[in-house]
């Protein structure tokens, strides 16, 4: 997320390399102390999203709802907070916003009173037909209060005509496009939403007998709780009465998740289509090393996007694997007024060479992806001053020339680096002495594919191929008329 810390008028953006995680939801059915559990599956998910958390709990007569800016551990670590929400019922959000504006009504989880019940709602991803969608209702007179896409869907719910909750839900999603995984809370049943090609993660556990829904299994493994299996692509779960039901109202279509859940997104210690992340972030190092040929002293991480891929690509190489950056996990937390000169430190208030490993070596220098390259830049640089001999830049993902539309905040084509310079420019603009990417091909190769399927790709890869798999409906506004029509030739499988 992008840190800022308010000083008066000042705003101070902390060092904010990658691209930004997409938010992070929770639910459980059926069980005592839902709020403290969901609180705690919500920490697990807290890399999703910083920026702000949220719990809605159903008592069995009415529904309860506390939201904060900030951390869950800030804000919902104290039985005086969590008093406030009773229930065996629960459902939990974390946020970073890819549309709508940092206010406290734009924190999930919604609600809305409809004529079958109330309903609520967390949602991760990103509707590319909202604003066409919210025009449209408030020519119909319908009301907004927040700036979030996920109200569209809530107002969407709320319109229907349809007498049960169920039918509501599904007569909204008909109208919706877009990457997501929504979890409802609808009095006593949990509802679980993932999008027709599955681009948005979402799992189901179980705790004794309860149900959980969740973004990633390692929030299942923080409350105790068994990984069932994921929710199918095009699929909503229903549970109700401690029993599953599932209802699957699209068209089948194959399923397409987004490759950088495996790359970045995703804590390493979840488990991704029966393999944790970690494991395919080693193999995107090892496959990265079988198509390099360099000579090097250590392979060196960027911590700690790079660390399972470094590992991978040591190992494979049989190269000295080291920790020549030292990560500052504190810098969010810094007291010190952000004038000038601490401004110009950069990446060093978050990171620091490890002279004693890097004096005097050849470093192969490993991370997960490059968006703008600036950072990297710095990195480079600070591995030189301290010491470096040669500094060879490998990234374990192929060169990301395409902007997102799906739930991942991501900077415009013009802002990308890779879109707008070969591979040779990038080197000489992070003046490192080589630089590589993983080829498309190897990326598939470490995932257990043969090849990619170019009639029917197996995952949702447009940041490197441009093969978008839902067209983008609403207008982005003059700023964004370069990604719009990067779409005019996506297909709609």
């Amino acid at each position: 997320m992008k840190k800022i810390i308010k000083m008066q008028k000042t705003k101070f953006k902390i060092y904010d390399p990658k691209l930004k995680e997409e938010c992070g939801v929770f639910g459980i059915s059926n069980t005592n102390d839902s709020a403290a559990l969901t609180a705690l599956g919500l920490h697990a998910l807290q890399h999703r999203g910083q920026e702000g958390c949220g719990i809605v709990t159903y008592d069995g007569k009415k529904y309860h709802s506390e939201k904060r800016f900030g951390l869950v551990g800030d804000n919902f670590n104290k039985e005086k907070v969590l008093k406030k929400l009773p229930g065996n019922f629960a459902i939990g959000h974390n946020r970073y916003s890819t549309t709508g504006g940092t206010a406290l009504r734009n924190v999930q989880p919604f609600f809305a009173d409809t004529n079958a019940g109330g309903i609520g709602v967390s949602h991760n991803g990103n509707l590319t037909n909202a604003i066409t969608l919210r025009r449209k209702l408030v020519e119909e007179g319908a009301i907004f209060y927040t700036t979030s896409d996920t109200e569209t869907i809530v107002q969407l719910v709320a319109k229907s005509k349809r007498k049960k909750i169920i039918d509501k839900v599904i007569d909204a999603l008909f109208q919706i496009q877009g990457g997501y995984a929504l979890v409802m809370l609808a009095q006593n049943i949990l509802i679980g939403v993932r999008d027709p090609l599955g681009i948005r993660p979402l799992v189901i556990g179980k705790l004794k007998n309860s149900y959980v829904f969740a973004s990633e299994t390692c929030a299942l493994d923080i409350i105790g709780a068994k990984f069932v299996r994921e929710v199918e692509n095009g699929e909503i779960v229903c549970i109700e009465n401690n029993e599953i039901k599932s209802l699957k109202p699209f068209p089948p279509k194959k399923i397409r998740p987004c490759i950088f859940e495996y790359i970045y997104f995703s804590r390493p210690d979840s488990i991704l289509n029966g393999n944790t992340a970690y494991e395919y972030r080693k193999k995107f190092g090892e496959y990265l090393a079988n198509e390099d040929v360099v000579d090097a002293d250590v392979v060196v991480p960027v911590p700690d996007s790079g660390n399972a891929a470094a590992l991978g690509y040591s190992q494979k190489k049989g190269i000295t694997f080291d920790l020549g950056l030292i990560r500052n996990h504190y810098v969010g937390r810094t007291f010190i007024e952000p004038g000038q000169k601490i401004r110009s430190l950069g990446v060093k208030l978050k990171l620091n060479a490890n002279k004693s490993s890097i004096k005097n070596k050849k470093i192969i220098l490993v991370d997960d992806s490059l968006v703008r390259g600036t950072t990297s830049e710095k990195i480079v640089k600070m591995l030189y001053d301290g010491g470096a001999k040669e500094v060879h830049m490998r990234i374990a993902c192929p060169e990301i020339k395409y902007p997102d539309f799906y739930g991942v905040d991501m900077p415009t084509k013009k802002e990308l680096l890779a879109a707008n310079k070969s591979v040779d420019e990038i080197c000489k603009f992070i003046n490192a002495k080589s630089l590589k990417f993983l080829s498309v091909d190897g990326l598939y190769n470490a995932m257990g594919y043969e090849k990619r399927n170019e009639t029917y790709p197996q995952l949702t890869d447009h940041y490197f191929t441009g093969d978008y798999p839902i067209k983008v409906i609403d207008e982005l506004g003059n700023d964004k008329v370069t990604q719009l029509s990067l779409l005019s030739t996506a297909s709609n499988n």
